[in-house]
């Protein structure tokens, strides 16, 4: 319904006052006009000019009724504060946000729950919609949530009070964190997130300059950093770009899907991507894309930058290829995830490619020396890749991995030697759903009541038909059961679909994921939230 809605506005002047309505109607004719709202679960998102929060569809016997106010009640959000303005607009019966037209002034809440925004629209017979939009302040709370409902609409066919049969759906406050175009740039897409000893908030993503697609394109690694927990993000810093690298263009230089694993230890952080020399039109992925071998311009490079300041400053690329990558191996690349340390201190890394018989793979690139030298375990399993790993309680890794189509199901693997050697889990390809798509999984250890506690936690789109419904999920046994009761969906809509979580603090994790309202959606979850159901 709402899709990417929020990109579509351009700015305008607004004039805020709140004025009474005029009541004037045919009382004998108030029972033919009706109404409904409808809502659907999304984040309202700071830096949105406009973020919809309810679809109002009147239906009109005939076509000369008008509507000359809409009160709308803001009870159910957890401070009005947080909202800067309230809009409404009118659609007709077109119904799509983006064509639609503001209904009288934009209102700033100030503290009141009930709003009455007056203005004048003509109604043709049959169903017209109306679209509630706000902005919030750059201050609101990543805490608290926004609910709105239509309580009254005055027409000259008499007062009508609208059913809502989705009320109650108070939406989370997020943060648009990167927008289609933001800094000159078209596309950005696939976050990685992970969180340093200090505390700090990393995300690294793709930065598309001049177009959506994959490589090969003019790509660059971006990196957003949050000091505060996510409330704030400094001005995006690039972190990768080979330029025109032998005289090539940088549409023929791109690099793309960053992983990144911070040192939990030293703190010392490492970056990692795929870059593609040459090769124009190709796909990595795909045919010769990519191949055989390490020469630049045939194979896939994997490159690594790394940071020793907690994400402020970064060393220039080093080409890990030879060092990493078996020579019949087609690819060999970092998968677009966070890495983890180990109790022991071993780094482990999720990595991915395709093998000399052009399968699929995903397995992990180790250090047990804080990243001086690295080694590559065996491969997990074949017809998969973009995975992500983490150590259970009792000391085994479980790898979670995206599954090649037409498998909807997450291929689920386990190793009890360090990776050394895998088997698969009883819930491979039969548990967790997904549209084919990366997923992330992560380890939150919490205490409660005094014992030291631990949950998994896997967030991706809940859906076989498209990257949509974005989710977390919740097991409490590391990984053998996903109760449903604890499913959290934070936006219906559809985006592009990956999702990376990390700790925030001791009882919030952050997701930052390709949502329906921007290109990367950051929100903060309390943990509470997601386990006490």
């Amino acid at each position: 319904m709402f899709g990417r809605l929020a990109l579509r506005f351009c700015a305008v002047a607004f004039v805020f006052s709140i004025v009474g309505p005029t009541l004037s109607w045919a009382a004998d004719d108030a029972d033919q006009v009706t109404a409904t709202v409808s809502q659907r679960v999304h984040p309202v998102l700071i830096r949105n000019d406009h973020n919809p929060l309810l679809r109002l569809t009147i239906d009109a016997p005939r076509a000369d009724v008008i509507v000359d106010a809409v009160t709308i009640s803001l009870a159910g959000t957890d401070d009005v504060h947080d909202i800067e303005l309230l809009e409404l607009f009118f659609a007709g019966e077109k119904s799509r946000f983006s064509t639609a037209a503001r209904f009288g002034e934009a209102v700033r809440p100030d503290g009141q729950d009930s709003i009455t925004i007056r203005g004048h629209a003509r109604l043709k017979a049959g169903k017209n919609d109306f679209w509630l939009s706000c902005r919030l302040k750059p201050g609101a709370d990543l805490g608290h949530k926004v609910d709105a409902t239509c309580t009254l609409i005055v027409t000259t066919a008499g007062p009508v009070t609208p059913v809502d049969n989705t009320g109650g759906l108070r939406k989370r406050i997020g943060i648009a964190l990167r927008r289609h175009y933001d800094d000159g740039v078209h596309t950005y897409r696939i976050p990685a997130l992970a969180t340093t000893p200090k505390g700090t908030l990393l995300c690294v993503y793709d930065m598309r300059r001049r177009k959506s697609r994959d490589l090969q394109e003019d790509i660059d690694i971006g990196l957003s950093r949050s000091t505060d927990g996510g409330r704030t993000w400094a001005p995006p810093q690039v972190i990768m770009d080979m330029g025109t690298h032998n005289g090539l263009p940088q549409e023929l230089n791109g690099c793309s899907d960053p992983g990144i694993i911070v040192d939990a230890k030293t703190g010392k952080i490492f970056c990692f991507a795929v870059w593609m020399q040459g090769k124009a039109g190709k796909h990595q992925w795909r045919a010769d894309g990519s191949e055989p071998g390490f020469e630049i311009g045939k194979a896939a490079q994997f490159l690594m930058v790394t940071s020793n300041d907690d994400g402020k400053t970064w060393s220039k690329p080093q080409n890990m290829t030879r060092t990493w990558k078996k020579p019949e191996w087609i690819l060999y690349a970092p998968s677009p995830q966070q890495g983890i340390t180990l109790a022991d201190g071993t780094l482990a890394m999720p990595t991915q490619g395709r093998d000399a018989d052009d399968r699929t793979f995903s397995n992990l690139l180790l250090s047990k020396d804080h990243g001086e030298t690295w080694s590559v375990s065996p491969i997990a399993s074949h017809g998969n890749n973009e995975c992500q790993v983490v150590q259970r309680v009792d000391g085994s890794l479980m790898m979670n991995m995206r599954t090649g189509r037409p498998t909807k199901f997450r291929t689920v693997a386990v190793s009890d030697d360090g990776g050394q050697s895998w088997r698969s889990h009883t819930t491979n390809r039969n548990t967790l759903i997904e549209p084919n798509c990366n997923g992330s999984l992560y380890r939150f250890d919490y205490q409660r009541d005094g014992e030291k506690r631990s949950v998994l936690l896997f967030a991706n789109p809940h859906s076989q038909t498209g990257r949509d419904h974005h989710s977390i999920q919740v097991s409490f046994d590391d990984g053998e059961t996903w109760p449903a009761k604890n499913r959290l969906l934070l936006d219906e809509g559809r985006g592009r679909g990956y999702p990376s979580l990390s700790r925030v603090d001791d009882e919030h994790v952050g997701i930052v994921y390709e949502g329906s309202g921007a290109d990367l959606v950051f929100e903060r979850i309390s943990l509470a939230e997601l386990i006490e159901k």
